[in-house]
């Protein structure tokens, strides 16, 4: 199996890494509470727990 005589350079492995780079966020109103959040995450308003426009935890079960 063929093996590479030399490491790439570094400029060449920085060159093929720049075009990997992190997406922007997708954010979220709401409609029942109208707070801003990110998608796919659980989100606290107050001291309840909501994901997917649903109370997940209440902050009166955490006693």
């Amino acid at each position: 199996m063929p093996n590479p005589k030399r490491r790439f350079s570094k400029t060449r492995t920085a060159s093929r890494r720049s075009t990997k780079k992190a997406g922007i966020p997708t954010i979220t109103v709401d409609a029942i509470t109208g707070t801003t959040h990110l998608r796919h995450r659980a989100y606290k308003v107050g001291e309840d727990l909501y994901y997917n426009g649903r109370l997940v935890v209440s902050g009166d079960a955490t006693e």
